[in-house]
């Protein structure tokens, strides 16, 4: 895109084209010879005949959290829909071979933050995946499955039945597309979504060499909260989620705790405040001089001309309304492309 001013011209580009634009002789070769192969009029043709719909990263309906990594995925290929509203979003990830205790907490867990109005992001994948989808699904919530293959690639195939209800209460979602083959290399990498859309990663049970602890992992590189529930010192699948408490991650006794501790206790009231259009010129001002890049509230004050005890509370507002997120350091990033006009 930096180098060819549209994704038209890379895509028509030749060999020695591509190479100037930093890419290697060899990929440069592939490329040309994939696209060869390639009429993306019937590729395109083959994506909507199956119901998928596409968010690439410049469009206003992409997910605002994955604006915030250092590396988001360019593209979304996505079977069902992600509303403004799954901004509010904790993921539960655990090991696949789920005890009786890891499935009773995960039910609990789940039912209570979907009863708050959050919605549950996890992999699909068989034991605490499983069973955080599906309870949210039964207790009326959203769930994002985020998948290591394509979107219409269902894998285990015995969760085709779930899927199939996650797209009516939620989403599929994958930067894999259509028809990629849920290849054991595409899991992990999938994992730094996961953690990516949500605002804290609750890691169930998780053996040793979990991908929970992946997910995890990544958590903490992008500034997300990590939950571990304790269990039994003895119990392989406990054995990783005891050790991310020994770690640091903070110990989950209650689901509560995790809306005390990410501020999510009034997500209605943040709701409704959502829908409220800017209520004056000093909310216009300050959006105007936003982006998706963060800037501090001091430079944002400068650039105002406003009282930064004004700023601070105009700010707080905004990011009621969905307007504004701070991501750390009282820095704030703009969650909209053009703001309401204030007349």
């Amino acid at each position: 895109m930096d180098y060819f001013g549209n994704i038209e011209e890379a895509w028509k580009a030749s060999i020695e084209q591509l190479q100037l634009a930093g890419i290697s002789k060899k990929l440069a070769q592939a490329l040309v010879n994939f696209r060869s192969q390639v009429v993306l009029d019937e590729v395109w043709k083959r994506i909507e005949a199956a119901g998928i719909s596409i968010l690439t990263w410049e469009e206003q309906e992409y997910p605002a959290r994955l604006h915030e990594l250092d590396q988001p995925p360019p593209v979304l290929y996505l079977r069902g829909s992600y509303l403004p509203d799954d901004d509010w979003a904790v993921a539960i990830v655990g090991t696949r071979r789920v005890t009786a205790y890891g499935r009773q907490v995960t039910e609990e867990i789940t039912r209570y933050l979907s009863a708050n109005g959050i919605t549950i992001v996890s992999g699909l994948a068989r034991g605490v995946d499983f069973t955080s989808h599906l309870a949210a699904l039964n207790a009326g919530g959203r769930t994002l499955a985020i998948l290591g293959s394509g979107v219409d690639r269902i894998y285990p195939p015995e969760h085709i039945r779930l899927a199939e209800r996650i797209v009516s209460q939620g989403a599929l979602i994958s930067d894999y597309p259509p028809g990629t083959p849920p290849d054991s290399t595409n899991f992990p990498p999938r994992n730094r979504i996961i953690s990516g859309l949500a605002k804290a990663v609750v890691v169930v049970e998780a053996g040793e060499s979990s991908g929970a602890l992946i997910t995890a992992a990544f958590a903490v590189e992008q500034g997300r909260e990590v939950f571990a529930v304790p269990a039994g010192i003895h119990a392989p699948q406990s054995k990783g989620a005891n050790r991310l408490i020994q770690q640091g991650a903070r110990l989950l006794m209650d689901p509560q705790e995790i809306l005390e501790v990410l501020n999510m206790t009034q997500v209605s009231e943040q709701r409704n405040a959502r829908s409220v259009l800017p209520a004056d010129a000093t909310e216009a001002a300050i959006f105007s001089i936003l982006s998706r890049e963060p800037r501090h509230i001091d430079e944002i004050r400068l650039h105002s001309g406003l009282p930064i005890e004004k700023v601070s509370s105009t700010l707080t507002i905004m990011e009621l309304k969905g307007m504004v997120r701070q991501v750390g350091g009282m820095q704030y990033i703009a969650l909209r492309e053009t703001p309401a006009t204030y007349e």
